[in-house]
């Protein structure tokens, strides 16, 4: 678990980057629509791997408290197929979907670099 979520933070990092580099570019307008669903996609199967693997997903941590937010934020998605209304979550997630991607790759940081060090290496 240790790897794969060195690997995650790294990928992550990339993807965020990239996606804000792509801002800058002639047609940003799709182009960054794209990038949403690569980073939230990335981080969603990033979430479903801890969540199965049990890392760091005991109750009441800042993790459970996250995922279960996006799980009913997907939920949502997912009603708004059958019950137009809640297409209304798009919207608001144009808007918080770059902030939860940060907050999430913060998280993941701060899980691997942190919490998972040797209990001696903290006391630098």
């Amino acid at each position: 678990m240790k790897t794969f979520k060195r690997l995650d933070v790294f990928f992550q990092s990339l993807l965020v980057l990239f996606a804000i580099a792509s801002l800058y570019q002639n047609n940003p307008l799709f182009e960054s629509y794209t990038n949403y669903f690569i980073v939230g996609g990335w981080q969603f199967t990033s979430m479903l791997v801890h969540e199965f693997a049990g890392s760091f997903t005991a109750k009441g941590g800042r993790r459970r408290h996250y995922q279960n937010a996006v799980y009913i934020i997907v939920l949502c998605m997912l009603a708004g197929m059958a019950i137009p209304p809640f297409l209304f979550i798009f919207f608001i997630l144009v808007f918080a979907a770059p902030l939860m991607a940060v907050y999430y790759l913060y998280m993941c940081y701060d899980e691997t670099y942190h919490y998972m060090q040797r209990p001696l290496s903290q006391l630098k």
